[in-house]
């Protein structure tokens, strides 16, 4: 039963209005001693041309009480609603039982498409913690989108082509070898780049050289192509190491270079349609009208730049997949040059640019300062994981030597911290990365949740052979049951808001909720030892609440170990 959708029936009878409206506006009220339901009556005083208590009174006075509702207040402007809690409580935790891992799972998305643009690390530079959040922020997004019944494809736009590159080749063929570069990676890419930098500063010509060799590459020169594939394979050798061991998947690898022959139509689209404009020899889209600078889509010297690739990267997409919605998940610094290739589609008379949607994040930055890839001012993510990794390798060694699979969980854990602790924070918030912060397991962290569902996986363990039938609700009506079934309840209402919001702190916030009044519920109410019955209906909350935690760290790319 869909409690709110139950009220919102009755409220829409008694006061003849809209169901799906009145169950927009229905809400959990802050204190439960409110209620467990409320319905504001503030927007229906302008169309009935009532004062919003006299409303909350009348639809009072002729709604029929719902089964489940023992009470129904009026306070205020609100109508609050008071849930019989056995019925209450036999309601959710009966669906969550029956409906074990698809509980919460909507059919919102059916038959439409989710493309997610996110991760995109720039290829021959190292996978830091910068790019920690575009990856676990849009691989959330791809789960939780899933779980709502949507197609989804995780497109990894890799940072694949551009003048770094002809900088790169111009390093390598000055102070670098292939002896050096096999051996060491993209540590020695990375070396001979910052070295680079350091070098043109004394010397600016040096950035004509490298112009010059992104020239070659873009005329199809073997050598430069030569080298840039083989940084490129490099690359990916790496980056898939850390998405293997973040848990991280891709449908499509589909960098910059792959649109380089999709531009020139987009370029003769804008021309065709008088959009383009000289200016200082360069050729732009004027977006004075929607009072943005203007976007810039041929440089002076004939060369294309990021907007026209992802304007061009957009139409494939919308041909390719037939996206409903398309994601792009980058930094908030990004935030203009979104708005004007989005408004450039537009502008082009192309109805589907509403459906291009940025989603920011916030910056990570060191105590110091600003991460630098040009000056080697960086927390590489793969020094990182290992960190995490030996951390909770060390607490299980001092606390739980004994544990089964203690590398599978150290990983498990450790990985889970970091992915946690990056998801906790609002997705606008700047971070400063704090490898104590990040690493801290105490208080609302992601081991905490993960120990929570590990210590509910032990009672159901020594429990053993647990028939969930014919449970007896009225045992589950103490304070600490009620708030542990009212989390439950609102789980699908949480992940669809994380969804419509783009915000998968959402659910990480609402599993730390779940987790707390979860451990309330374990310290105030015996189970194992409890008198027969009731400790059945008390071990179906348990069950109820691991499968609701797994399920909920499962949408944040976050494994659910059984034994901590």
């Amino acid at each position: 039963m869909d409690f709110k959708l139950e009220i919102a029936s009755a409220i829409a009878a008694a006061a003849n209005l809209d169901k799906n409206e009145v169950y927009l506006n229905i809400e959990t009220p802050p204190d439960k001693k409110m209620g467990d339901y409320a319905f504001p009556c503030f927007r229906l005083a302008k169309t009935l041309r009532k004062a919003p208590p006299l409303i909350a009174q009348e639809i009072s006075s002729k709604i029929e009480k719902p089964d489940f509702i023992s009470e129904i207040k009026v306070q205020s402007a609100y109508l609050n609603f008071f849930t019989d809690k056995s019925v209450f409580a036999e309601k959710v935790i009966s669906k969550v039982i029956a409906e074990k891992e698809n509980y919460g799972r909507s059919t919102e998305g059916n038959g439409k498409t989710v493309v997610i643009d996110y991760s995109s690390p720039n290829i021959a530079k190292p996978f830091h913690v910068g790019h920690l959040r575009s990856t676990v922020i849009g691989n959330s997004l791809y789960k939780i989108y899933e779980f709502m019944g949507y197609k989804c494809v995780g497109i990894n736009h890799l940072g694949d082509w551009g003048t770094q590159f002809g900088k790169l080749i111009s390093a390598y063929k000055r102070w670098g070898s292939k002896e050096a570069v096999e051996k060491d990676g993209i540590s020695e890419l990375m070396r001979i780049y910052v070295k680079f930098h350091e070098e043109a500063e004394k010397e600016p010509s040096l950035n004509d050289e490298a112009r010059a060799w992104f020239k070659k590459m873009q005329d199809g020169d073997k050598e430069a192509l030569s080298l840039w594939k083989w940084f490129h394979d490099m690359s990916m050798k790496e980056f898939n190491r850390i998405y293997d061991v973040l848990g991280v998947k891709f449908d499509a690898f589909t960098g910059e270079s792959f649109y380089n022959d999709k531009m020139a139509a987009v370029v003769d689209e804008l021309k065709e349609k008088k959009l383009l404009k000289k200016s200082n020899g360069a050729e732009i889209v004027d977006l004075e009208e929607a009072d943005m600078p203007p976007c810039l889509i041929i440089r002076s010297d004939g060369g294309t730049l990021y907007a026209t690739r992802d304007i061009a990267a957009a139409f494939y997409r919308k041909k390719t997949y037939n996206f409903d919605k398309c994601l792009y998940v980058t930094a908030v610094d990004q935030n203009l040059h979104f708005a004007q290739w989005f408004k450039v589609i537009e502008k082009m008379g192309y109805p589907w640019s509403k459906d291009l949607v940025h989603v920011p994040f916030g910056l990570v930055s060191l105590p110091d300062g600003k991460l630098s890839t040009r000056r080697g001012k960086v927390v590489l993510m793969e020094e990182l994981l290992k960190e995490a990794v030996n951390k909770t390798r060390n607490i299980i060694e001092d606390k739980n030597p004994e544990l089964p699979d203690k590398e599978k969980v150290a990983r498990q854990v450790g990985i889970g911290a970091v992915i946690f602790d990056d998801l906790y924070n609002g997705r606008i918030k700047d971070v400063v990365f704090s490898w104590d912060k990040m690493l801290n397991f105490e208080g609302e962290t992601g081991p905490y949740v993960q120990y929570t569902n590990a210590r509910a996986c032990s009672i159901l363990r020594k429990a053993e052979n647990i028939n969930f039938e014919n449970i007896d609700y009225t045992s589950l009506t103490d304070g600490a049951s009620v708030d542990v079934c009212r989390l439950l309840d609102i789980f699908s209402d949480k992940v669809c808001d994380a969804a419509s919001k783009y915000e998968p702190s959402i659910v990480s916030r609402y599993l730390v909720d779940l987790s707390q009044a979860f451990n309330k519920f374990y310290h105030d109410n015996p189970i194992l030892s409890a008198e027969k019955e009731v400790c059945k209906a008390r071990l179906a909350v348990v069950k109820s609440v691991s499968t609701v935690i797994k399920a909920g760290l499962s949408l944040l790319g976050i494994q659910a170990p059984e034994q901590m």
